[in-house]
């Protein structure tokens, strides 16, 4: 089953346009939080404090490297998102292929409609 809890900490964190930016540019690969804070126009602190609701909900990592704070994707954490839409998606699917098998089985309409005997009085 899936932790309800954590899924909605990861929306909420990813309803911030900066900390999707943040996940994209970590798409590519880690990155230091200076790396990270140089296209914003914010603060270094407002960056950190970004990369601290990233970790708190998982879908980041980071580690002291040196003099630098390196950060990365959990795959993890992205794991909990995916499957989350992944299992609506499948109910969403298995609904259309009802409705589909549905539509197919009735008439269009198109067809002609059966010749009947007409008696005349």
């Amino acid at each position: 089953m899936l932790n309800h809890h954590t899924i909605d900490e990861c929306f909420r964190a990813l309803a911030e346009p900066a900390r999707r930016a943040i996940v994209e540019r970590l798409s590519d690969g880690p990155a230091s939080v200076s790396q990270l804070a140089a296209p914003f126009d914010m603060t270094l602190a407002a960056v950190v404090q970004h990369v601290q609701v990233l970790e708190k909900c998982g879908l980041i990592r980071s580690e002291k490297i040196g003099r630098n704070r390196v950060c990365r994707v959990d795959p993890a954490g992205l794991d909990v998102v995916s499957n989350w839409v992944g299992l609506r998606r499948s109910m969403v699917e298995r609904q259309l292929d009802r409705l589909g098998a549905l539509l197919a089985s009735e008439p269009t309409g198109d067809e002609d409609p059966p010749e009947t005997e007409r008696t005349d009085p």
